[in-house]
C-alpha cells in the first residue's frame, strides 16, 4: 500500500527515487557519514536517512562533502542574507566577545534593541515582543497569550497548515504526516479549509476567496468561545496567496466577534514577500504576530511573537519561559539581518525580482502541460505539476523525479503537497543565478516531457 507521507510535505527519504539518487553517490567519506548519521540519529520523515553531507556554503550555494555544488532554493527559509553574509558574521562575532548568554531575569542591550526595532516597523500598538529560541515555541506562546487576553481556549486554524513541531503546534497544524500515530490532539482546535487558487473547495476564482472568509465567520458563530484564528498570512509550502478581499473580510470578523487574528510568518517575514512583512500587502493589521527562521539569519535560532500593548496582562503567567529567552547573540543576529535588508534596499530588489520569476515561470508554464498553475510573490513561487491540466490530478511521481534531477544539474529546492515545487531562494541571489536555475528547471522539464509516454 503506497505510503501517504510523501505525498504531503517534502522529499520522501525512503521512496525509489530517494534510492536512486542514494546509489549514485560514491565517495567514501560521503557514505561513512551518512551511514553513522542513519545510525546515530532516529529516524524520522523529511529527515535523517539524509540526501547528502554539506561541508560549505556562501551566497546562495551549498556544496556537499564530495564537491557538488548547488543553488539552494529551500534552506528552511533561513537564508534571506544568503549563507555566511560577511556583515552578520561580524556582528555576532563582535557580540560573542562581548555578552555571549544571558540569564533569564536580567536583560541585555540587544534585546532591548531588537524589540525596539520590531516595534518601529509595525503598525499600530504592536509593541510588545517575547523572544524564544524558535517558531514551534512562538506559535505555542501566542495562543497561550489568546488564551490570557480573550478568557476562551478555543482555536480556529486551515487544513494542510504548518506552524511547527511540537503537539500543541501540530494541534494547531494541519498536516496530517506530523499527525498520525500522535493520539489525541490539544483540544479545542476547529479546522477550516484553505483559501485556494487552484483546487478548492469552495471554488478558485477571487470571488470565491470571500466563501472562504465567510466560512470562518460561519465556524466562530456556531461552535462559540472560539478565541484565536492562527493563519499564514502567505503558506509557504506549496506557496497560497489569499487576496485582498479575503483578508479584508477575515479582519472584519475577527474585530466583530473579539477574536485575535495571529498571523504565522515564521517563513516568510522579513522581506521573502518583497515587503518586511507579507500582511503589509493586504492592508491589515495582526493582533500577534509570529517571526523566526530567518530572524536569526540563518545562524542563530531565533523566533518572536509581537503583540499589543493592551495584551500586557500575563504578568503572573510564564508564556514563554526560555533559557535562551533573551539571548543577546539571536538579537544581534536578527538586527543586523533587519538592517542590511534595509541597507542594501533588498525588499525593492526583491520585488523587481519577483517580476522577473512571474514572467520566467509563466513561460514554462506555456511550454509544458505538465505544469498546471504557477503562483508566487516577491522571492517565494510554488509549481504544481498536474497529470491533466483539466482534472488537476497531482503529479506527485513526476514532481519527485524532476526534484532529483534538478539536483543532479545543481539546483535544490523542496516538494510540498506532493506536487508543488517550491523555489524559495536567498534574497540577496543575483540575476544571473536566477537565469542559472531557470535554466535547470528548463532542461530538466524538456527531458522529462521527452521521456514520458
Amino acid at each position: 500500500m503506497e505510503n501517504i507521507n510523501h505525498l504531503t510535505e517534502g522529499d520522501i527519504n525512503i521512496s525509489e527515487e530517494r534510492h536512486k539518487w542514494n546509489d549514485q553517490i560514491t565517495d567514501p567519506l560521503t557514505l561513512q557519514v551518512l551511514a553513522d548519521d542513519a545510525r546515530y540519529f532516529l529516524h524520522q520523515s523529511m529527515s535523517s536517512p539524509c540526501l547528502d553531507v554539506l561541508y560549505n556554503c556562501k551566497g546562495s550555494w551549498v556544496q556537499t562533502l564530495s564537491g557538488r555544488q548547488m543553488l539552494d532554493f529551500h534552506g528552511n527559509n533561513v537564508h534571506q542574507l544568503g549563507y555566511g553574509n560577511d556583515y552578520l558574521i561580524e556582528q555576532v562575532t563582535q557580540q560573542l566577545q562581548k555578552l555571549s548568554f544571558s540569564p533569564r531575569r536580567y536583560t541585555n542591550q540587544p534585546a532591548v534593541e531588537l524589540a525596539k526595532k520590531l516595534a518601529s516597523l509595525l503598525p499600530g500598538d504592536l509593541n510588545r515582543s517575547l523572544f524564544a529560541p524558535g517558531g514551534t515555541s512562538a506559535i505555542g506562546m501566542a495562543i497561550k497569550l489568546a488564551r490570557v487576553v480573550t478568557g476562551k481556549h478555543k482555536l480556529v486554524s486551515l487544513w494542510d497548515s504548518f506552524h511547527g513541531a511540537s503537539l500543541d503546534a501540530i494541534s494547531a497544524g494541519g498536516e496530517a504526516v506530523f499527525k498520525q500515530n500522535m493520539g489525541p490532539m490539544m483540544p479545542g482546535i476547529v479546522h477550516i479549509p484553505p483559501p485556494t487558487t487552484y483546487r478548492g473547495i469552495f471554488g478558485s476564482a477571487e470571488d470565491d476567496q470571500l466563501s472562504y472568509a465567510n466560512y470562518l465567520e460561519y465556524v466562530i458563530e456556531k461552535e462559540g468561545d472560539i478565541g484565536a484564528f492562527l493563519i499564514e498570512t502567505v503558506r509557504n509550502t506549496d506557496v497560497q496567496l489569499p487576496t485582498k478581499a479575503y483578508w479584508q473580510r477575515v479582519r472584519e470578523i475577527c474585530t466583530k466577534h473579539n477574536v485575535l487574528l495571529i498571523l504565522d510568518e515564521i517563513p516568510i517575514a522579513l522581506g521573502r514577500t518583497g515587503k518586511m512583512f507579507a500582511f503589509e500587502h493586504f492592508g491589515i493589521e495582526p493582533d500577534i504576530l509570529c517571526l523566526g527562521k530567518g530572524l536569526g539569519g540563518g545562524i542563530i535560532p531565533m523566533a518572536a511573537i509581537i503583540a499589543r500593548d493592551s495584551y500586557n496582562i500575563a504578568q503572573n503567567i510564564s508564556l514563554g519561559h526560555y533559557t535562551h529567552e533573551k539571548s543577546p547573540i539571536g538579537s544581534i543576529a536578527a538586527l543586523a539581518t533587519i538592517n542590511f535588508i534595509e541597507n542594501e534596499n533588498l525588499l525593492q530588489k526583491v520585488e523587481i525580482d519577483g517580476l522577473w520569476m512571474n514572467s520566467e515561470l509563466n513561460i514554462l508554464k506555456e511550454n509544458f502541460h505538465l505544469i498546471g498553475d504557477v503562483r508566487g510573490i516577491g522571492l517565494l513561487w510554488g509549481i504544481e505539476l498536474v497529470k491533466d491540466q483539466k482534472t488537476k490530478e497531482k503529479a506527485t511521481a513526476d514532481a519527485e523525479k524532476i526534484m532529483y534531477d534538478c539536483m543532479r544539474l545543481g539546483l535544490s529546492f523542496k516538494v510540498s503537497q506532493g506536487n508543488v515545487l517550491q523555489l524559495s531562494p536567498a534574497l540577496t541571489i543575483s540575476r544571473g543565478e536566477l537565469r542559472k536555475a531557470i535554466s535547470i528547471l528548463t532542461e530538466v522539464f524538456e527531458k522529462h516531457t521527452r521521456i514520458t509516454p
